[in-house]
């Protein structure tokens, strides 16, 4: 028989690898196994069956799935490392205006009207956007946790801070959910393992006549205490 297991979708710049150790030591007659998808394919695969529960980037098309926020990231601009806009630590939208921008096909920062002008040449993908970033093309706007993924010497980045933030789910079949989805679930949530579904049954509760005995059995152990004799007295000389 095939063992049983647990797929997990996640997007660029997801991190499972928390929830994936503590899987591990909860579960680990059951492999979890890591599906890396793309963002725009993320609730695609929850709904085909290629993966059980996936982390997906909202907003996202999530017609018959059931979601969970999760968490919001900060949005960041990437620029070169001698980029003007590195003289402080953080910056506005407005410090966009007027900045070349690049776009790639795969990107995921929901902001109508964002700042910057985007350059007509769109990258397949952030990966490509970033090299391009580096060539002094123009500058990225992204998640922060992409920005680390696409992490280069000769880059860096700084958070936009009035920017929309990019949220995080997860997302898993609308009324289909089964124990072991609900299990991660659960450690997504930081449910301790003594409140699994597989912790141990409580003991049955004692009937009326047990109690009753045992009430008997304790008075005549007391008794018998009680009327056990103590050390002889000695005498007077």
């Amino acid at each position: 028989m095939t063992p049983q297991s647990l797929t997990l979708g996640y997007v660029p710049g997801g991190t499972p690898a928390k929830w994936a150790r503590i899987w591990a030591q909860r579960h680990p007659e059951v492999p979890l196994q890591l599906h890396s998808v793309g963002a725009a394919d993320a609730a695609d695969a929850v709904r085909d069956g290629t993966v059980d529960v996936a982390l997906v980037r909202l907003p996202a098309d999530t017609s018959g799935l059931a979601v969970i926020p999760l968490y919001e990231e900060t949005t960041v601009a990437v620029v070169p490392i001698d980029h003007l806009l590195t003289a402080v630590d953080e910056i506005t939208a407005a410090d966009l205006d007027g900045e070349p921008v690049l776009v790639p096909l795969d990107h995921v920062v929901d902001w109508p009207n964002a700042p910057g002008v985007p350059i007509d040449h769109r990258p397949e993908t952030t990966r490509d956007a970033t090299e391009l970033v580096a060539t002094g093309m123009g500058a990225l706007i992204v998640p922060q946790s992409l920005a680390r993924l696409h992490h280069r010497k000769d880059l860096t980045y700084r958070p936009i801070t009035d920017a929309p933030t990019c949220p995080v789910a997860l997302a898993f079949p609308e009324g289909s959910q089964s124990e072991l989805v609900d299990e991660f679930i659960g450690i997504v949530r930081g449910r301790k393992a003594s409140s699994s579904r597989g912790q141990a049954a409580p003991a049955p509760k004692r009937t009326a006549r047990e109690k009753t005995l045992a009430k008997q059995a304790a008075r005549a152990a007391a008794g018998k205490v009680a009327r056990k004799p103590g050390p002889a007295k000695r005498g007077r000389r």
